[in-house]
């Protein structure tokens, strides 16, 4: 009679139970079909179904496992974890405690125990030891989820694991390496999912979460294959993803790792097709717009690669509309199991001041000098709003520091020809810097075992920012005063930059710089040459041959062979009736010694885009002249230099 009670009892509870997950299941279809889309109100209805699922599995489990419950408890253990998935808009963490706890419920009622057991080995001492048939159905649902959770923590290994299990595949992963195949998306395909029982209701069905897993594998796979530098493999996975199961979101963040794998490959119109599609699929896909950008760069296309950053620029600033949805809304989404370093940095939202920078810096490298002045004049102004200290100044912004942007905004102003406000801009970097910079710089190669390391490098570099901004501050402005015909402030300013550089003690007996200081060491030593220059023109102008001939005599010393200043140290010997000297000085300079092919030292390194100016302005105008000229002197003497 007891036992006929305890059973009539045990079936009365497990008929509410089921009646209770049954109403709950048709409360969140409901739900689902009056808001298909994801929004707030879908999370607010999926919080409310995660606490009517999570308390009624709390009286489950505070009664003994059974095995005629356990298909409805598994099966209320699936839609209580969904609800707390879709309940959240971040990464999945902490739910598969419950998923353990399941398979612990499981054992216990079947006279086992796996405390000890690790959650791979306890998956697999349930699917092998576990035969009830109706049992078989919940597990394998479970097995779905627990996969998704593995994939968000990016457990490819423990996931191809799980399905051979689950599908009773010994060893498929050589039958895939031989026909060419992803052993894991294989795995996930041939998994047959079990049927749903009407007295099981459940809140997402099987068949869409084996698809999103298929999705999500395939992109995760395929990004970790393009970090890998693998971007054919990376390509063919991208392309899976693309034709499964996601939001447009998702489709929209594939389409533009497809085009940047297309363009590593050296596609570049293939990569376009791809990123122009991610607009299509999702008009705030705005990294696709920052990728097709560079793209454009890549193939010389400067009008679209302009445009491309003028509608990013633009569309930053707005607040778009939020897209409207056309897909349902599922528990689990694609974005929620796929998050790694390097899709995060593939759609990275790029600040409106970078991109305004970008336009002023592609201006002025492409001669577009009225806008590059109109850009970084914004630019400036953005920065004086405070808006600077919302940009990552990380290895991937695209910003330099400040002084450097303040010298490039100098140098567009004085292509514009707007001179006195290129010396206002220069004044600026030079009040700034002018108390951060040691009375004396000594940069020389370490001695072994004490070398410049950690911060006394970091300390040494930022000094010669610091003196390389000032002394490109005096540089410009020298240049400016010349194009104001003010040769006199010109050659002062000249000084003051020469002055400046005298600080630097280069090398210390003889010794080269320590290589991570050589680049900085460079940019100094080519300012100092420009300066010599600039003030050995002045000093022509001014008829101050003699001043004019040291500074170029110093401009070679310097860079030997370099052409400008060669070209200048023969017109001033020429000024100074020194034609025989001058002739052979031209001799000895158009003739490249052998095996250089006329390639001076350092031809072809690059410069910051702030001296890209000066140096225009010091290339010799009248090359083709002054041959003329020493030529007919030789024809007309029959000197000859080589005697």
């Amino acid at each position: 009679m007891k036992r006929r009670r305890g059973a009539a009892a045990e079936l009365s509870c497990l008929q509410a139970w089921a009646a209770e997950s049954q109403a709950l299941a048709g409360r969140w279809r409901v739900a689902r079909c009056s808001r298909p889309g994801p929004g707030r109100a879908a999370e607010r209805e999926a919080r409310q179904q995660r606490d009517g699922f999570g308390e009624l599995l709390r009286r489950m489990w505070g009664l003994p496992a059974a095995l005629p419950t356990l298909p409805l408890e598994l099966t209320v253990l699936y839609n209580s974890l969904l609800f707390a998935v879709g309940a959240s808009d971040s990464a999945i963490e902490g739910e598969a405690e419950g998923i353990r706890q399941g398979l612990l419920r499981v054992l216990e009622a079947c006279g086992a125990c796996g405390q000890d057991l690790s959650t791979e080995e306890l998956w697999q001492k349930v699917l092998q030891e576990v035969t009830a048939r109706e049992l078989q159905a919940p597990l394998h649902r479970l097995g779905a989820l627990q996969a998704a959770w593995w994939l968000a923590a990016s457990r490819l290994g423990s996931i191809a694991g799980l399905f051979r299990l689950l599908s009773n595949a010994e060893d498929p992963g050589r039958a895939c390496c031989r026909e060419g195949k992803n052993e894991l998306l294989s795995l996930l395909k041939a998994w047959r999912v079990p049927a749903e029982e009407a007295s099981l209701p459940l809140v997402e069905s099987t068949e869409n979460l084996k698809e999103i897993l298929c999705t999500a594998a395939a992109f995760l796979q395929g990004l970790q294959e393009l970090e890998a530098g693998n971007f054919a493999t990376a390509l063919s996975l991208f392309r899976e993803a693309a034709g499964g199961f996601c939001s447009k979101r998702v489709l929209a963040q594939i389409y533009t790792c497809l085009g940047y794998c297309a363009q590593q490959m050296g596609k570049p119109q293939t990569a376009l097709q791809h990123l122009k599609r991610a607009l299509q699929v999702d008009f705030q896909c705005l990294p696709a717009l920052f990728h097709a950008a560079a793209v454009y760069r890549e193939l010389g296309e400067t009008n679209a690669e302009l445009e491309a950053l003028a509608l990013l620029y633009e569309a930053l600033g707005k607040k778009l509309p939020a897209a409207a949805s056309s897909s349902p809304y599922f528990l689990i989404q694609t974005e929620l199991l796929v998050d790694t370093p390097i899709l995060a940095s593939l759609l990275r939202r790029r600040h409106p001041s970078e991109v305004k920078y970008l336009l002023a810096q592609r201006c002025l490298q492409d001669g577009r000098v009225a806008d590059a002045v109109e850009h970084y004049l914004d630019f400036l102004a953005l920065l004086q709003e405070g808006l600077q200290q919302q940009v990552p100044l990380d290895d991937s912004s695209a910003l330099p520091r400040i002084p450097e942007v303040i010298l490039e905004t100098a140098s567009a102003l004085e292509q514009a020809g707007r001179h006195q406000d290129a010396i206002t801009m220069c004044d600026e970097v030079i009040s700034r810097t002018t108390d951060l910079i040691p009375r004396m710089l000594r940069v020389e190669r370490p001695s072994p075992g004490a070398g410049l390391v950690g911060g006394l490098l970091s300390q040494k570099k930022e000094s010669l920012y610091y003196l390389a901004w000032r002394a490109a501050g005096y540089l410009h402005q020298g240049w400016a005063w010349a194009k104001l015909g003010e040769s006199k402030e010109a050659i002062t300013k000249f000084s003051r930059c020469l002055g400046d550089l005298l600080q630097l003690q280069l090398y210390g007996s003889g010794v080269e710089p320590t290589e991570n200081l050589l680049p900085d060491v460079e940019v100094l030593q080519k300012i100092r040459l420009l300066s010599l220059i600039g003030r050995g023109m002045q000093f022509l102008d001014l008829g101050r041959h003699k001043e004019a001939l040291l500074d170029f005599q110093y401009s070679l010393q310097i860079s030997p062979g370099d052409p400008a200043a060669a070209s200048y140290l023969v017109l001033a010997l020429w000024k100074l009736n020194r034609k025989q000297e001058a002739a052979a000085y031209w001799q000895k300079f158009s003739k490249p010694p052998p095996g250089e092919d006329g390639q001076q030292e350092g031809q072809g390194r690059s410069f910051p885009l702030y001296l890209v100016s000066c140096l225009k302005q010091a290339m010799f105008p009248h090359s083709e002249s002054l041959a003329r000229t020493i030529q007919d002197y030789l024809a007309t003497t029959r000197w000859d230099p080589s005697s």
